[in-house]
């Protein structure tokens, strides 16, 4: 358990239970864990990372990762899940109400996608340190050949498509491997943006900031837009 999903101070425990201050330390050790792994996976993979340096990064005993979390691919798990749950919510949420209430014109490619996209991209920004890790791992992640794919489906593929199901009323002609190949393409390039690795400012001469995220994810709906309606467009032939 963790503070992003921590019931209330309040919560009554059972009688056979820990007590109150050892649930707490538990908690406590527990997220420390968690943001040591995060730290150190977002900068160095996850096969450049082992327990004992997560454990020492932690200020724990290497038992207590293993007690708490199992193996290092658990550890991972754990990891990723914490934050995922809270950023697909709030994606999901988004494009839910922007498809209940669009406004006068009805939906669009870039209302939707502004939806989605923000979420993750405010998170990234404001959400402190962790996030930072976070996004970078997510970054790593998506292009890990080895688990990404899994990873990346078990834990985003429901928001992901609910995004489609919506972006189908908004293309209703548009073939579905051709909606599939546009996400796939936003993907890279949200995760990309996410991992915030300096590329960009290198490449435009300090034109423009990879850690500029309220442009990118500017930037991004109105490329995604396009984008999505190139590759969608009904084929001549």
């Amino acid at each position: 358990m963790t503070k992003l999903d921590a019931p209330p101070a309040d919560a009554p425990t059972g009688k056979r239970g820990r007590p109150r201050k050892a649930q707490a330390a538990a908690g406590d050790t527990s997220e420390s864990i968690l943001d040591a792994a995060e730290d150190l996976f977002s900068k160095h993979g996850f096969y450049g990372v082992t327990i004992r340096e997560v454990a020492r990064e932690a200020g724990v005993d290497t038992a207590l990762v293993h007690y708490y979390f199992g193996s290092k691919r658990e550890l991972f798990d754990a990891v990723f899940q914490r934050r995922a749950e809270l950023w697909n919510n709030e994606r999901v949420a988004a494009v839910d109400r922007y498809a209940r209430d669009p406004g006068p014109d009805g939906m669009t490619l870039e209302g939707l996608l502004e939806a989605f996209l923000r979420p993750p991209f405010q998170w990234s920004l404001k959400g402190g340190p962790g996030w930072k890790h976070y996004s970078a791992l997510v970054a790593q992640t998506n292009a890990n050949p080895t688990f990404g794919g899994e990873t990346m489906a078990r834990y985003f593929d429901p928001a992901i498509r609910r995004l489609i199901e919506l972006i189908k009323q908004v293309l209703p002609d548009a073939r579905e491997v051709d909606l599939y190949w546009a996400y796939h393409n936003l993907s890279g390039a949200l995760t990309l943006t996410l991992g915030e690795t300096g590329r960009l400012d290198r490449l435009s001469g300090g034109l423009c900031r990879s850690g500029d995220l309220e442009s990118a994810c500017d930037y991004m709906v109105r490329f995604a837009a396009a984008g999505f309606r190139a590759v969608c467009a009904p084929n001549p032939a």
